[in-house]
Formats: structure tokens, sequence, C-alpha cells
């Protein structure tokens, strides 16, 4: 069993997998699009590794808020998963990712990525991140 990571923005979804034992998180890509709503790709290809990897779960990141509210990115994830749910087939778990792009940062600096490069890993270390998190806070 695998489990699929996902860090789902505007733009981008970085995309991550565990090991088949579940300990580890390994970054995969980041899935790019040109406009906000245009989907169907993005669906597409996560629906690809799904059957690549043979995932059997996907754990999305849920951007909630500092103050623990919800906002406007929080509905947009949450209709993300549905369809997801609907198109994979796959249970979609949720994750709270606040600050996870804040660690990326300093992942990627401690690693000596250059400022100007930093932006093009950012969404796939977030994912990475979500799904280490959830894997650490499962374990059985």
């Amino acid at each position: 069993m695998r489990i699929l990571g996902l860090d789902y923005g505007s733009k981008t979804v970085g995309v991550a997998v565990s090991d088949p034992l579940l300990l580890t998180a390994q970054g995969l890509e980041i899935i790019r699009r040109e406009h906000e709503n245009k989907l169907r790709k993005t669906y597409a290809r996560i629906e690809e590794i799904c059957r690549e990897y043979g995932v059997e779960k996907i754990v999305l990141g849920y951007p909630k808020n500092m103050d623990d509210t919800e906002g406007f990115r929080c509905e947009k994830t949450r209709e993300f998963k549905e369809v997801l749910e609907r198109r994979t087939g796959l249970p979609v778990i949720l994750e709270d990712e606040r600050l996870t792009t804040v660690e990326a940062y300093e992942i990627m600096k401690e690693s000596g990525i250059r400022r100007e490069n930093r932006k093009d890993y950012v969404d796939e270390i977030a994912a990475m991140i979500i799904l280490q998190g959830y894997l650490e806070a499962n374990r059985e």
C-alpha cells in the first residue's frame, strides 16, 4: 500500500508518495496549470500517478488559517477533495497544512537551494511535509 500526499494550490499541486512500508514520504513532482479553474489535466495526472504507484489513500493539505478558521482556500480544497474522491474512488483525508510552506523554505535554505530556485521546489516539499506528518501521526 502507498499513500499519496498533495499540496493543492491555485496554479500548482505538489505531489509526494509514501514508500510501501508507510515510513517515509518522497517528493514526486509539481503538477502545473495555467488557469486556476482548469483542472482536467491535473485530475488525470493524479489518477495516472495513483495507478502507477498502487495508491490506496490520498492525504490532501488543508489550508486553515492560523487562528483555526477556514477561508476561501479551504472551500476550494474541499471541492478539489470531492472531485478527487469521485474520480479516483479513493478516500481523501484532509491534513492540516499550516506552516508547511514556511517549513519547506527552511528545508531548502538549509539544503543550500538558491533563493531564486526555491519556488521551483516549494510545493513538492510541502506535499512531502504534509504526507510525512500524516504518516508519523498514524503509525500502527
